[in-house]
């Protein structure tokens, strides 16, 4: 059973036409399935309330953030990491925040209510807000908001986050759950925001040996990072044997991101997409919710979501892209993509230090493991 959620109020998160956190990308991927002539029809969510999102988030910080939101003076807003670059006060922006909270809570009950096995929650994604600080475009964290979900109803839940950016927030509100899993593989810190998400990150308390991360090197290439993803979750899931697996989809990893180093290319994704669905069948019980995330190179963002969506509903993988609707979003966005579906042969030049990120980022994944191997045995 695969279901897909979405809502037309999810563009209501809009932070600004200059903002790389747009609702655009989505539209893409829309009117491409549309083009295509794939079937999309979505099971849409309910609007949630303000006091749902005070369940993960401090009371105060919901009500400064919808406050802001329906236009109303507040002071020192700086601290809830509000009024900033990143995470701008625009109007509407927490009721366009919820709606997008509502879906990926829709997916969790449709797994706990065994109305389905996989669920692609096309939105959501906000791995960056903690419990008080809105950041990294990031307001309500509505994975946090699934995932208490699903371990009120007791369940033990994995959650992996392939953004390039460090999922820093469920990690924060998890740090110390034995019920929670957090999986992160992103670019270095050191090189990119938030500056967090270091081997050493492993979990308080009972959530000891719980939260793993993996920084990886820049211009890391799909070889690389498949084979770090493999040697962490496989043996992660194997011991931990979730109930379920909630998954970060960011698509900025993507070779052609302009926030971010790490060297993927489509293809890349779709083996990462595969590899996940397997993990979900021989280890979490069949049962995946998946939420978007980045992406913030548009034409790129659009064929993995597409990919995502096609692999879930299992459609086959076009070679082209319909003339029509590059044409038309070539017009829009002012910059070109090629007619395949897929990114072309050496669609990037060779980095020079590829051997050496390889064996930096295999020594990382063995030293993550052997650091949390004697709380595993």
């Amino acid at each position: 059973m695969r279901k897909v959620i979405y809502h037309p109020k999810y563009k209501e998160y809009d932070l600004g036409p200059q903002h790389p956190f747009s609702p655009v990308r989505v539209k893409m991927v829309l009117e491409l399935l549309d083009s295509l002539g794939i079937p999309f029809n979505p099971v849409q969510p309910e609007l949630i309330s303000a006091d749902r999102l005070k369940e993960i988030h401090e009371p105060d910080y919901v009500d400064i953030v919808e406050a802001v939101s329906n236009g109303e003076a507040a002071k020192d807003i700086g601290q809830y990491g509000l009024g900033t670059g990143d995470n701008p006060v625009v109007r509407g922006m927490a009721e366009g925040a919820r709606w997008q909270c509502a879906g990926s809570l829709l997916g969790a009950q449709l797994l706990i209510n065994g109305q389905a096995e996989s669920v692609l929650q096309m939105g959501g994604g906000f791995h960056h807000a903690r419990r008080g600080l809105a950041a990294g475009f990031c307001l309500y964290n509505d994975l946090a908001l699934a995932v208490k979900t699903m371990t009120d109803h007791g369940w033990h839940v994995a959650y992996l986050d392939l953004d390039v950016h460090h999922g820093d927030g469920v990690q924060e509100i998890y740090y110390t759950s034995d019920k929670v899993m957090t999986i992160s593989l992103h670019e270095s810190g050191e090189y990119i925001f938030p500056g967090t998400g270091w081997l050493h990150e492993l979990g308080q308390g009972m959530g000891r040996s719980l939260k793993l991360n993996l920084p990886l090197e820049p211009y890391t290439e799909g070889d690389s990072y498949l084979e770090s993803l493999r040697k962490i979750t496989e043996p992660a899931l194997a011991w931990f044997r979730p109930n379920a697996l909630v998954v970060q989809a960011g698509a900025d990893a993507h070779f052609s991101d302009p926030l971010a180093d790490i060297m993927l290319t489509t293809q890349n994704y779709q083996k990462i997409f595969s590899y996940i669905f397997s993990l979900v069948e021989k280890y979490c019980y069949n049962r995946v919710l998946i939420t978007l995330g980045g992406g913030y190179s548009f034409f790129a963002t659009a064929r993995i979501w597409t990919l995502l969506y096609l692999m879930q509903q299992r459609y086959e993988i076009p070679a082209e892209l319909p003339g029509s609707w590059l044409n038309r979003w070539r017009k829009i966005i002012g910059t070109d993509a090629g007619n395949n579906f897929h990114d072309r042969e050496k669609a990037y030049r060779k980095i020079p230090r590829k051997g050496d990120i390889e064996r930096v980022n295999q020594a990382m994944a063995i030293r993550l493991l052997d650091a949390v191997a004697g709380d595993w045995l």
